[in-house]
């Protein structure tokens, strides 16, 4: 058996960010034994993916990331065109392999911090704290007994909360190899809505630039359930060859993700020494499905309190303002009562880019939001506010 102060479970987004904040101990601060519990190679072990998000000026992994941009652009559904600049933020492509790589740097120089690589099967609570049982990859047992556990692995769809609208953001995206010049390396294409639209939720193209003659072009929808794997491709060949005319180009990988989009009320401790982290705690933005900066905000207070010796109860992920913001316009989606292609193309075309990503973060003051939600459509929006406290909470049927 193992012990420690701390063992984290999952080397996702907030277990790999937790991991690394705590084997970065600063002069003078508090020691702690901190076990990350990582799934072995093979089909627990989640396929690597890209995270994105904003920060203004240098950031801590800035090391590891593929690429930056401080040019945001959507197109409209008929073709109109939005572009800004966001500086002093930069928008940052962040791949989970690179990731993984700059934080096992880091956690191989502290001598306080320990990977071991285990199938977790439980997580028990104690008297005086928690121990987490599995095997490792040859079947042996493998027990990590902790003062403080932190899970950060993803509910499954069919053990998502209760929630009164649950939408998935799904998406495919290849990266492509073009022999020409023709990406924009300044530039994101953020949403491009000259897709073919769903009946409720929206769909669009996302390219991520990565050189001149790289990138990585992913179809997105907003909507009720994935779709097949031909049904993707099929999407990306008509994004990719009659809305962007890129004739002929090489892909080089792929990727493929499902993201939960929901109003569901997320517990962040599951026992008395026993807390979620990431997802599974609600870190996802419910009306765009962004989870990296919420994670870096929830792992930075955890770490601190860890630090502090105080209780580290990972704080809500997004200010209560901003879910209930968001549990409406996930009703209007998910009712039909709003074009989400046109509700996003409004608000870019009205609203500056780099006060819309304040207001993602949850960063923006009550004035500011009231003057972005004019620039919405107002009544439905109102029908759809009044109506949801009637609304039951309901699981979700993957």
């Amino acid at each position: 058996m193992i012990e420690a102060d701390v063992a984290i479970v999952g080397a996702g987004a907030a277990g790999l960010s937790l991991a690394h904040r705590l084997a970065l101990r600063p002069p003078g601060a508090h020691r702690l034994s901190v076990v990350l519990v990582t799934a072995p190679p093979g089909p627990l072990r989640p396929p690597d993916r890209t995270w994105c998000y904003w920060e203004a000026g240098p950031g801590p992994y800035d090391a590891a990331l593929t690429a930056s941009w401080h040019r945001l652009r959507v197109h409209a559904p008929h073709g109109a065109r939005m572009e800004d600049d966001i500086s002093p933020l930069r928008y940052k492509m962040l791949r989970s392999d690179d990731f993984e790589s700059l934080v096992d740097g880091v956690v191989a120089r502290s001598p306080e911090t320990t990977r071991l690589e285990a199938s977790v099967d439980t997580v028990e609570g104690l008297a005086d704290g928690a121990e987490v049982r599995g095997r490792a990859a040859d079947g042996r047992p493998v027990r990590v007994r902790a003062r403080w556990v932190f899970d950060s692995r993803p509910l499954p769809l069919a053990g998502l909360p209760a929630a009164r609208t649950t939408l998935l953001q799904h998406f495919h995206g290849w990266f492509v190899r073009h022999e020409r010049p023709v990406f924009d390396t300044g530039t994101v294409e953020l949403m491009d809505f000259r897709t073919p639209q769903p009946a409720h939720g929206l769909s669009f193209g996302y390219v991520l630039p990565t050189g001149r003659r790289q990138a990585l072009v992913e179809y997105t929808e907003f909507s009720a359930r994935p779709l097949s794997r031909q049904r993707y491709e099929a999407a990306l060949r008509h994004y990719t060859g009659d809305v962007l005319g890129l004739g002929d180009f090489e892909v080089t990988a792929t990727e493929t993700g499902v993201i939960p989009m929901t109003d569901a009320p997320f517990a962040r401790q599951t026992g008395p020494s026993v807390f979620r982290i990431g997802a599974a705690s609600g870190a996802t933005r419910p009306s765009t499905g962004y989870t990296f900066a919420a994670v870096q905000r929830q792992t930075g207070a955890v770490a601190a309190a860890l630090r502090a010796g105080r209780r580290p109860l990972p704080p809500p992920a997004h200010p209560a303002r901003s879910l209930a913001m968001d549990a409406v316009l996930l009703r209007a989606l998910a009712s039909g009562r709003v074009d989400g292609a046109a509700f996003f193309s409004r608000l870019f075309a009205r609203v500056p880019a780099r006060r819309l990503l304040r207001f993602l973060d949850g960063r923006t003051r009550l004035h500011e939001e009231l003057s972005i939600g004019l620039r919405t459509p107002v009544l439905p929006m109102l029908r759809t506010a009044l109506e949801l406290p009637l609304l039951p909470r309901r699981p979700f049927e993957a």
